[in-house]
């Protein structure tokens, strides 16, 4: 018989993740103890608070993992709930022992390319178009987190079809709560109910610093923050909080819409920030007949393309035109994005084109400043 040691049952403990933070449970201090008798293993960790809800999913993944090693026959696991200590141990195995909280995507050396999705006016589909590239993005395997940066309105924990809360560690550590593969926080994690958000301009400036610095995002590729309409205090706060996030302009079709979009496209003028494209939502619908019709007008993506082009003298790319989709609002309204739900509905086909466009430019050093030595004027 193979003699079953600590050393194999730890190799097979490295094997599993967090759900929540992405990282193996031996590296996190979180297996408490090992104890083998023949082929019988039981091992117990450590949940970083007692309602911690991937517990039945730790748990599980635990035995599986130790089941696969030759010659176990039977595995046990158990869990128990780390002190203040061990938390704070691993709030700084996480974030490191500084004692300013950081804004890690600011970072000169982040790798996270950070998309403020802008619109001129309420209703023209924002939110809706910032969950379905997250997702989109995050079923090619990308690392995607969103930020409801919209605290008035907040909206992507619905669309998302989360219900879940974040889980609230010691020293101001959150851990987002996950759903569809991407990482989100909300305002609306934290409000009783559907009760309204009542605030002047600082307190949402520390709200949106707070989601970019006490909560735990890990080593993420993509993070969208969904900004409410206008050109109000949000959108100021973000472009001083992360000066390299770029700006992904919704419009309607409607030229009405297309001129007030404008204005939340020109404020990259002010701010420095560079303008990653325009995306036209609600465009051409088609008729169970086959014939189309253009209920908001035409021309208006396209229209706010060219003059944001011609005043930031750099090409903004008009990246795709959504068709206005009956698919999309109903999973919308089901919590489950039209891409991954529905993925051959004309809608899902032009958001996982924006998303690949996303993709390709991720890496790109187009656009970025190359630390020359020039001093700006």
């Amino acid at each position: 018989m193979t003699k079953i040691t600590e050393s194999a049952v730890r190799e097979a403990l490295s094997r599993v993740e967090d759900p929540e933070l992405n990282r193996p449970i031996t590296d996190l201090g979180m297996v408490k103890s090992i104890a083998i008798n023949g082929s019988n293993v039981d091992v117990e960790i450590y949940l970083t608070i007692a309602a911690c809800p991937m517990r039945n999913t730790l748990l599980t993944n635990t035995k599986a993992a130790v089941e696969e090693i030759e010659g176990v026959t039977n595995v046990t696991a158990t869990a128990d709930v780390m002190s203040d200590d061990q938390r704070r141990q691993l709030r700084n195995t996480l974030r490191g022992t500084a004692s300013e909280p950081e804004i890690p995507f600011s970072k000169p050396g982040s790798t996270t390319r950070v998309y403020a999705v802008a619109s001129g006016k309420g209703g023209v589909g924002k939110s809706s178009v910032t969950v379905n590239l997250a997702t989109a993005l995050a079923d090619q395997g990308l690392r995607v987190g969103i930020i409801d940066a919209d605290i008035y309105g907040h909206s992507i924990p619905t669309l998302m079809g989360s219900d879940q809360q974040p889980t609230m560690m010691e020293e101001n550590l959150i851990i987002p709560p996950v759903s569809h593969g991407v990482k989100i926080i909300s305002i609306g994690h934290f409000v009783q109910g559907n009760a309204p958000v009542v605030w002047r301009g600082p307190m949402l400036h520390r709200a949106i610093q707070q989601f970019l610095t006490d909560v735990f995002w890990g080593d993420l590729d993509i993070l969208f923050l969904d900004l409410p309409p206008g050109t109000g205090d949000i959108a100021i706060s973000v472009a001083q909080l992360v000066p390299n996030a770029e700006l992904l302009v919704v419009t309607t079709p409607q030229h009405a819409a297309a001129e007030v979009a404008e204005r939340a496209g020109s404020i990259a003028q002010q701010t420095q920030q560079r303008i990653g494209g325009v995306i036209e939502n609600m465009g051409t619908m088609t008729l169970p007949d086959g014939s189309t019709i253009d209920i908001f007008g035409s021309g208006g993506g396209q229209t706010v393309a060219d003059r944001l082009s011609t005043f930031t003298g750099a090409t903004v790319p008009l990246m795709g035109q959504i068709p206005l989709d009956p698919a999309l609002r109903i999973h919308g309204d089901t919590g489950k994005p039209v891409v991954i739900a529905e993925p051959d509905a004309p809608a899902a086909k032009v958001f996982r084109d924006i998303a690949q466009q996303i993709i390709v430019r991720r890496n790109s050093i187009a656009g970025k400043p190359l630390n020359l030595g020039v001093t700006r004027k």
